[in-house]
């Protein structure tokens, strides 16, 4: 008896050894609302990612979409989508998924008393209708090239919040119920967010027992963390990468670099006096020296960004090339406009500490624009400070700020009149009647090589109209610890299934 309870508890002892382990991350910030819909800062999206699926989602390399909370998808034609649920999906607290959730997402996103910038995405929805418990149909007033992608958006769960008055300040927004792969443990302010594994996780358990994101806003002191061991998996600017890292912390962590679904550009406030002259905004931009920019704060880990649209994109357009420094250009646009070094152009970039690169990148831009005479300030704040207090209130004259893009771009969002707005994504107040129709045009083409074309043209408008002025596209570096295994990188990054990674951590 003695030898059966000695091998019964080692068995036990090196189980735990195998599943009881934890995954040690960091975010740069507090995320504001865990919640799909109203998530508009990279914390909230990331942490609701670990907790909320949506109906569908993009495949490994971001090719094609593919089922997630759905198991099957087809068009009746151009405009009714099928979609057919997993029975199986269950939400973390037991409660069985069905389409009556699905509908109340899109009646909620749609609702008045909700501001979601997502909202745009839905509107050519004509309607959503149950048709059993585990199938809903989805008609479209036209044809729609996003009809899939929006239904990415994590889906809500009806029971919980259907007697809800208010979702913007909701308790359930620091206290979410998903169908994810994780559930929300505890959510400390400033200090940790633990995520937990979902035991009722309808594709199967994760292998990793519980993720741990330590609340850190300084970026040196997060590359610190992970160079000691103390994070698993982090980001790495290229200036660490280059000179702060030896050769044993390349014996301990596996170093995954492509480059990213992003880039990072100046917004001007068009809604201001000073910025509504094109030949102001083009002035600033010629006052840029853009491959100087990548050189000192990336070394070869960046590329110059020429437009709204990724270079790995059928939208990107090849024969927009990026502006070269002209200084005397600049200053002759300037004194067109009635600046010269008696009466100077002046303006605030504000920004984030979040990121390592930003503050060092507005000190870049300060220091290139001096050279055309204009006198720049720099507001370096807090994240959520910076989108509280700043972007979203539009207290600002410029905005050094970052985009995280779909494969599939949608100009939509960004870029159309409608969505300068509360709550939209074009915060900067642009507005080209001419844009707005091509956009409206595109919605409905179902020919991807007409759409393509269209995106390209629509590249070129904005890029020429210089709302925004486009910085940088940088690699994204990843250092994750060789305990982990069955990481699978990809275009996309290395966060393809990971409910399939393990880490061993003998106790």
């Amino acid at each position: 008896m003695k030898i059966i309870l000695k091998y019964l508890c080692q068995i036990l002892f090196f189980s735990s050894c195998i599943y009881a382990s934890t995954l040690q991350l960091a975010i740069s910030a507090n995320p504001s609302r865990i919640n799909p819909i109203l998530a508009t800062d990279s914390s909230s999206s990331e942490i609701a990612g670990y907790i909320f699926n949506g109906l569908v989602k993009f495949n490994k390399n971001s090719s094609n979409i593919i089922g997630d909370l759905a198991d099957e998808f087809y068009f009746k034609d151009d405009t009714t989508l099928i979609f057919k649920l997993n029975p199986h999906a269950k939400w973390s607290d037991g409660v069985e998924f069905s389409a009556d959730d699905v509908l109340f997402t899109y009646e909620t996103i749609i609702s008045s008393k909700v501001i979601s910038p997502y909202s745009s995405d839905f509107r050519f929805v004509k309607y959503v209708r149950v048709i059993d418990r585990h199938t809903i149909e989805v008609r479209y007033k036209k044809a729609y090239f996003k009809a899939l992608e929006i239904w990415m958006m994590g889906i809500l769960p009806k029971h919980i919040l259907k007697d809800e008055k208010n979702l913007m300040n909701s308790k359930f927004n620091t206290h979410p119920i998903g169908t994810g792969a994780y559930k929300l443990f505890q959510l400390e302010h400033s200090k940790n967010i633990i995520l937990m594994a979902n035991d009722s996780y309808f594709k199967g358990r994760p292998k990793i027992d519980k993720i741990s994101f330590h609340v850190i806003s300084d970026p040196m002191t997060r590359f610190l963390m992970l160079k000691s061991g103390e994070l698993d998996i982090g980001s790495v600017e290229p200036m660490q990468f280059e000179r702060q890292l030896k050769n044993d912390f390349f014996k301990k962590f596996q170093i995954y670099e492509n480059i990213s679904f992003s880039y990072t550009y100046l917004g001007f406030n068009l809604k201001r006096e000073k910025f509504k002259n094109p030949k102001v905004r083009e002035a600033l931009s010629l006052g840029i020296d853009r491959d100087e920019l990548v050189k000192i704060l990336f070394f070869k880990h960046a590329k110059v960004c020429t437009g709204p649209f990724l270079p790995s994109t059928k939208a990107f357009n090849p024969d927009v090339k990026a502006p070269k420094q002209n200084i005397k250009r600049a200053k002759q646009l300037l004194k067109e406009v009635g600046y010269d070094e008696e009466h100077p152009f002046s303006f605030e970039i504000a920004t984030s500490n979040s990121s390592a690169i930003r503050p060092y990148a507005a000190q870049i831009l300060q220091y290139q624009l001096k050279k055309i005479g204009v006198v720049v300030k720099l507001r370096v704040m807090e994240w959520q400070a910076f989108l509280n207090m700043v972007v979203f209130p539009r207290k600002f004259d410029s905005v050094l700020l970052g985009w995280g893009l779909s494969p599939t771009p949608d100009p939509y969002m960004l870029w159309h009149s409608d969505n300068d707005k509360k709550g939209g994504f074009n915060f900067v107040g642009y507005h080209n009647k001419k844009l707005d129709k091509l956009i409206e045009k595109s919605q409905s083409i179902v020919d991807r090589e007409k759409l393509y074309g269209m995106w390209r043209e629509m590249f070129k408008m904005i890029a020429d109209d210089n709302p925004y002025l486009f910085l940088y596209i940088p690699s994204s570096i990843t250092a994750a610890n060789k305990k982990i295994k069955h990481i699978q990188p990809s275009l996309s990054g290395i966060w393809y299934d990971y409910i399939r990674w393990e880490k061993v951590e003998l106790k």
